[in-house]
């Protein structure tokens, strides 16, 4: 066996709607088409890969964190990103790697997971 890519990451949730219009008006990416699960839920793409699974119907406390600390995006167009956090008023705490220079940008959802998005070090300074 090789694993050749990650395919997707899943997020549990006791609300489908508010975690959608997290990943679909912050992070950036668009719903997509999902199977008849029998469950509630949502698949959001980044171009034409289901990279994040929504499942629904978890009640608040069956969330909690596992031993997956964070998970990432590459991203572009940070100033953008800055601001549509401010916009929303989402707390985020944003650095520029050491050595690499990417900038990095992390948040948490709806439901407590850490995000990452990651900029290419060419972007420019966030303001």
């Amino acid at each position: 066996m090789a694993v050749t890519a990650m395919n997707h990451f899943t997020v549990l949730t006791d609300d489908v709607e508010a975690t959608v219009r997290f990943y679909r008006d912050v992070v950036g990416l668009a719903m997509g088409p999902r199977p008849p699960l029998g469950f509630p839920g949502a698949w959001l793409y980044a171009g034409s890969q289901a990279v994040l699974h929504v499942v629904g119907g978890r009640q608040r406390n069956e969330l909690r964190a596992g031993v997956i600390d964070h998970m990432a995006f590459s991203a572009s167009g940070l100033r953008d990103a800055i601001a549509t956090l401010d916009a929303k008023g989402i707390a985020y705490q944003c650095r520029q790697q050491v050595g690499s220079g990417v900038w990095q940008v992390f948040c948490h959802d709806p439901n407590g997971a850490k995000v990452e998005l990651d900029f290419a070090p060419e972007e420019p300074a966030p303001q």
